[in-house]
């Protein structure tokens, strides 16, 4: 016929963008749901312990569960489950053992009172930097309305945004439009969509005549950024340069004088960019790619920048969400949390090293015309491995990289295993981080025993980041026996494969790693003394001081402490982690639609809840409820229902007279009734009462 056929992007250059099912956060479960008995955890009044397990008693004919922490020498502890929104789990700073808390003492009070005076300290300096930056004068980018190309540029983008890439695209705008310098930390894992973010940025930064440094770690990201940045940007006069030492004396040469004449328009580069040679015309916007990989000259440079320029950097390291929320007033963070769509679980399989395993899945994966890692952390034997190798798949191009290599030699290596001249990448960690190779879906890593956790996760986060199946092999030495450790490290990674869970179990390491590159290393003797969670929360409770804030309370309702039968049978949640999960999670609701929805997942997940499902249910709603109204504690002694008010609530006397006469009694904010006045449908009487028995002071 002679008929050709077309596609849009061929013959315009953009596709329309594929809809598709928007995949939910990716949100961690709550700590305690991974705590197993012998752990530590930290309660936020008793201090550091040990977790027991699950603990149901009886107490004056009432039955309940009961969290059991042992602390120093033979001291106990029973935590109501209500109470579960006081205790976290212990994290730290590397390996530290903490020590158990001796109860009784006034050591926790006095640990807890130093950290305090730490977070201060350190609140005060993030105050006075943010309060210097809303000062200081700025340049306000244009609107996106007045930016029509800006919203082409977003049309031809062939992805679906994920919806916290949208929230991080819509902040990072809003700020750049005001007039003040931006100064926005973007966090999210590798592949999960900040380069696009920062190229938006940098668009809009170009569209109103300003220029834009792009400032990486390695000269092979900078080339990544580079092609990436060309490409996303040729439909449109903008010029993209690369500085980089894989260019000529002359090249680079010219390159700078362009630069200081305003005919680039972006420019990206390694810490070559920070030199003095490095002259603009009109720099508006500094995209920074993993600040923390810098040196300290480095970063006095950059810190000599923020206060004239639109900073925006980015980062893979996790940062906690504890740490995100204390800072959500004083550093301008946006988290992206959300795998891209499309996005497939790794495949993971631990097993002994096997060379016929070996062999299948290196020929597989180049069958399909991907690439593959190999990693042997030991520089020693890298060349040995590597002609086994060599003879064990002939049919494969392998190539060594390590960290012991000349700089522009492993550069050089990474380079062309990372355009397709080479199949098989035999290196050490140095693959960890920093590296983006989409074709690169296989990855075999040696002797995986002797690895930490975080960098077993960290490397197996080197594939997956296309739309194909990705598979990690953890091999271990069928010679060597495994510590208890060694095996639980394994198990733990075998068993985290889904998508973000990294941010759950193996990111412990790296979340800490993460709050020392936002608040200083330095920090990690108080972060250990009292925990990581705690640390973060008291930290939370200054800066809202400082700014003149109400620090919120510690715990999520009122306390309630009532007669009632309430807690999850084993018959109605048989599995304990998820129990304690359930448990946590109703001990943090605030609102009274939480405990509706809750309850509509329990009836949903289990069926119809038992007797003392019920009551823990309701007592859940009363807690709420009456927290809202001014109540601090509800309980039934002696015979009498004992209420006590907040100090900013005063009981309604003329209320409570004409209901009850002179039965009911008021003293310094408690309110006491006798039991016998209510009937016996008596806990929905008393819910009835609350709103009419109290005004605000």
């Amino acid at each position: 016929l002679g008929l050709s056929v077309y596609t849009d992007t061929e013959i315009f250059g953009w596709s329309r963008r594929r809809n598709a099912l928007r995949r939910k956060p990716v949100t961690p479960a709550s700590f305690l749901a991974e705590v197993n008995p012998g752990d530590y955890v930290v309660h936020q009044e008793h201090g550091i312990g040990r977790f027991e397990g699950l603990v149901r008693l009886h107490s004056t004919g009432v039955e309940r569960e009961y969290l059991l922490i042992h602390y120093a020498g033979t001291d106990r502890l029973y935590i109501p489950t209500d109470q579960l929104d006081r205790v976290t789990r212990y994290i730290s700073m590397g390996d530290t053992v903490p020590a158990l808390s001796k109860l009784g003492t006034t050591e926790w009070t006095r640990a807890k009172s130093k950290v305090k005076e730490n977070v201060q300290d350190i609140a005060r300096d993030l105050l006075r930097l943010y309060s210097e930056r809303e000062a200081s004068k700025g340049f306000a980018f244009s609107p996106d309305a007045e930016q029509p190309w800006l919203q082409e540029l977003e049309d031809a983008f062939p992805y679906e945004e994920t919806p916290d890439q949208i929230r991080a695209i819509e902040e990072v705008k809003a700020d750049m439009e005001l007039p003040r310098p931006m100064d926005r930390l973007v966090c999210g894992d590798v592949g999960y969509g900040k380069t696009e973010v920062a190229l938006r940025a940098a668009f809009k930064a170009v569209l109103d005549q300003r220029q834009v440094a792009m400032l990486v770690p390695t000269t092979i990201l900078a080339l990544q950024h580079f092609n990436t940045f060309k490409e996303r940007l040729k439909a449109f006069p903008v010029r993209v340069e690369l500085l980089s030492r894989f260019r000529s004396e002359k090249e680079q040469k010219q390159v700078l004088e362009d630069l200081a004449f305003g005919k680039v328009d972006i420019i990206i580069g390694t810490h070559r960019l920070l030199q003095k040679d490095v002259v603009f015309l009109n720099l508006g916007l500094l995209i920074v790619d993993e600040e923390q990989r810098f040196g300290v000259t480095h970063k006095e440079r950059l810190k000599q920048m923020r206060s004239e320029i639109d900073v925006l950097t980015m980062t893979a390291t996790p940062i906690p969400r504890t740490l995100h929320m204390s800072l959500v007033n004083v550093r301008d963070m946006s988290v992206i949390e959300t795998p891209p769509q499309e996005r497939l679980p790794i495949r993971t399989t631990i097993r002994e090293y096997d060379e016929s395993l070996i062999r299948e899945a290196i020929l597989r994966e180049i069958d399909r015309g991907g690439q593959v890692f190999f990693v042997h952390n030991r520089v020693q034997g890298i060349q040995v491995i590597a002609q086994k190798l060599q003879r064990l798949v002939p049919e494969a191009r392998f190539v060594v990289g390590h960290g012991q290599m000349a700089e522009d030699q492993l550069e050089r290596v990474m380079m062309d295993f990372s355009s397709g001249e080479y199949d098989v990448l035999i290196s050490t960690t140095i693959i960890e981080n920093g590296l983006d190779i989409p074709n690169a879906n296989t990855i075999i890593v040696n002797n995986a025993a002797y690895f930490g956790l975080a960098q077993l996760y960290q490397l197996r986060g080197r594939v997956g980041r296309a739309t194909q199946q990705a598979y990690s092999y953890f091999l271990y030495n069928k010679d060597a026996k495994l510590t208890p450790i060694q095996e639980k490290r394994l198990r733990v990674i075998f068993e985290a494969t889904e998508l973000g869970a990294g941010f759950r179990i193996a990111m412990k390491d790296l979340e800490i790693r993460g709050a020392g590159n936002i608040l200083g290393a330095e920090q990690s003797g108080f972060m250990n003394s009292v925990g990581f969670d705690l640390y973060a929360k008291l930290l939370a409770e200054a800066v809202q001081e400082l700014q003149g804030k109400q620090a919120e309370t510690v715990t999520a309702g009122a306390s309630v402490d009532l007669p009632l039968d309430s807690y999850l049978p084993d018959e109605y949640i048989g599995d304990r982690t998820l129990k304690v999960n359930f448990y946590q999670r109703l001990a943090n609701l605030s609102r009274a639609e939480q405990v509706d929805a809750m309850t509509a997942e329990m009836n949903d997940r289990f069926g119809a809840p038992p007797p003392p499902v019920q009551n823990l249910l309701s007592m859940v709603r009363l807690k709420v409820e009456a927290a809202a109204l001014g109540f601090e504690a509800i309980s039934l002694k002696d015979n009498e229902l004992v209420l006590t008010v907040k100090r900013t609530i005063v009981p309604n006397r003329i209320a409570l007279y004409r209901r009850f006469r002179n039965e009911a009694r008021v003293q310094q904010g408690v309110i006491r009734i006798p039991r016998r006045l209510f009937g016996t449908n008596w806990f929905e009487q008393l819910r009835e009462l609350l709103p009419t028995i109290t005004v605000a002071a």
